[in-house]
This record gives C-alpha cells, sequence and structure tokens, in this order.
C-alpha cells in the first residue's frame, strides 16, 4: 500500500495546476485513451515472448495508465482511485458467489456460464430492460475480437448455426462475393465492404472452433516473421537482399525455412 500511496502523490504532483508536467497537465481522458490501450498491447506482448521482467514493467506502464485516468476524474470531483478499487473488489465478490457465499459451481465451464449470465443481468441493470443483445460490446476492440464478441452475444439469443458445415459454406460464399467485385473493377468501398464480410466469417469460424482470432494470427504473424528474416539472412551471406533477388529464390528460402521447422 505504501508504494501505492506514492505512486497516486506522484501522479498528483505531474497534474499540479502550478508545478506539474506540462505534458501531464493537458492531458485529457481522450488524449490518454489510446495510450492505455497501446500499454495494454505491450503487456500482452511481453506475456507472449515469456518476457517476465518486461511483463513486470509493461504492468507498472498499464496501472500508470488507470492512476492518471482516476486522478483526471478525481479533479474533475467524479471518482478517485480509491473508488475504482472498490468498485472491482465488488464486481469480483459479486461474480464469485461459489468463493466468497455459499453457491456452488462445478468446473470452470459452469462458472463461465453463470460469469456470463452475471454479465448480462449487471448490462441490463446498466441499459434498462430494453437494451439490445449487442449493447455495451466496446467499439475500440481490436476487429476481429470484437465480430467474436458480437457473435457471441447473438448465439445467447439463438442467432447461431448448431454445425460447423453452414460456417464454411458462409466462408465461401463471402469470398466468392469478394472475387466477383474485384474481378468487376467495383470500386474500393465495396471490395473492402465485402472483404470485411470475408473477416467476419472465419472470425465467426474461430469462435465456433473456440480459437482466438487474434491469437491465431499474432502466431501466423511471428511465423512470417521468422521465415522472413531466415530468408534475409541467407540471402545476407550471399551479399544479397531481397530486393536484388528473385520471387523464385525467395520462396526456395521460404520452403527450406519450413523444412527447417521456423
Amino acid at each position: 500500500m505504501k508504494e501505492i500511496e506514492a505512486l497516486l502523490d506522484i501522479m498528483a504532483r505531474l497534474r499540479d495546476p502550478e508545478q506539474g508536467c506540462p505534458w501531464d497537465r493537458q492531458q485529457t481522458f481522450r488524449s490518454i485513451a489510446p495510450y492505455t490501450v497501446e500499454e495494454a498491447y505491450e503487456v500482452a506482448d511481453a506475456i507472449e515472448l515469456d518476457d517476465i521482467d518486461g511483463l513486470r514493467e509493461e504492468l507498472g506502464d498499464l496501472l500508470l495508465q488507470t492512476v492518471f485516468h482516476a486522478r483526471m476524474a478525481e479533479e474533475q470531483g467524479q471518482f478517485d482511485f480509491g473508488d475504482v478499487v472498490r468498485g472491482i473488489n465488488s464486481k469480483l465478490i459479486e461474480r464469485h458467489p461459489h468463493v466468497f457465499g455459499d453457491a456452488r459451481i462445478d468446473g470452470a465451464d459452469a462458472q463461465t456460464r453463470d460469469w456470463e449470465s452475471r454479465k448480462a443481468r449487471e448490462r441490463e441493470r446498466k441499459l434498462g430492460k430494453g437494451g439490445g443483445a449487442l449493447d455495451g460490446v466496446p467499439m475500440a476492440l481490436p476487429g476481429l475480437t470484437r465480430a467474436v464478441k458480437l457473435q457471441n452475444r447473438a448465439a445467447r439469443v439463438g442467432f447461431d448455426w448448431s454445425a460447423m458445415p453452414p460456417v464454411f459454406d458462409k466462408i465461401r460464399e463471402e469470398l466468392a462475393e469478394l472475387e466477383h467485385e474485384i474481378d468487376s473493377g467495383a470500386e474500393l468501398v465495396r471490395i473492402e465492404d465485402e472483404l470485411g464480410d470475408v473477416l467476419f466469417a472465419v472470425a465467426n469460424l474461430a469462435r465456433k472452433l473456440g480459437i482466438d482470432p487474434e491469437q491465431s494470427l499474432r502466431g501466423t504473424n511471428q511465423k512470417f516473421e521468422r521465415r522472413f528474416r531466415y530468408v534475409e539472412s541467407a540471402l545476407a551471406g550471399r551479399n544479397e537482399r531481397p530486393e536484388q533477388s528473385t520471387l523464385e529464390e525467395m520462396d526456395r528460402l521460404w520452403d527450406q525455412a519450413k523444412r527447417e521447422g521456423l
């Protein structure tokens, strides 16, 4: 708690109207929001890299974002850091009656269903009974993640396929529509729209398979990076660069990287 108090004091000094930091003083919720999102991604990146020291540092940066927002709210008389902590404490206790109460929940799957049910009731209290099933899904989420959350919400009220074949059929349908727009020389805005439909359909496949599409794509990004760096390294051994090579040669090196398990 002593360290938390010190952090709160540091943030208060940074925001001091007279002697604080000029940059920190001029920030608002909106101006800081992109940094908050960025820090969350840097936490995820440290986890992906198994970088424990980096994770400790990035979690500190993410905590600073919470303190920053809470300080600005306190200055406006809205809430303070203590209110934030009390709120999450209450929420965790309420959502875990099997730990902090007498309820019984058998297994992680049952806990997930109960958690989602409680979140739905909380949304109903916030938005009213007239709210729709898709209300409250944050707009700022990454596209694939938000697609899955929207699909999950729709599935809870019965708007979902019960088998896999229609999911694949939908992907093929959307790919065909995208190809048609490209072949017909459609405007870019129409092609972009059809490409979005393809990505949405693929996100739905990931959801049905129980796979996080963002995590899956991050893995593929890393795999692409490893293999392309292998190609660059192999060419550098001949004093060549990719732009000095041919696609056929780079493909050959790419296949070699695959054979080596990269």
